[in-house]
């Protein structure tokens, strides 16, 4: 099981990933698009880097707008140094 990061590592981390924020359990971030189009792309492409790490990300997409969340199940729903890494 992967080593669950503390709220002062989770800080830490953040520095370094720009929109991302720590939400309840989880890394969260919004991406806005131009369109729709734009918007499934870039959902396809996670969804390709979460696959080559297996590390699977809660994408929720509105329109143009795509919400990421991530947190480690296999560490209970807490953040780990994957989803610092998936961000």
């Amino acid at each position: 099981m992967a080593e669950v990061l503390t709220s002062m590592q989770i800080k830490e981390a953040l520095r370094e990933l720009p929109g991302w924020a720590h939400e309840g359990e989880g890394l969260v971030k919004t991406f806005k698009f131009k369109n729709f189009r734009e918007a499934l792309s870039f959902i396809v492409r996670v969804g390709l880097e979460a696959e080559a790490i297996n590390h699977h990300p809660d994408l929720r997409n509105v329109y143009n707008s795509v919400r990421i969340a991530l947190s480690t199940h296999d560490a209970g729903g807490k953040v780990t140094g994957m989803d610092v890494a998936l961000a």
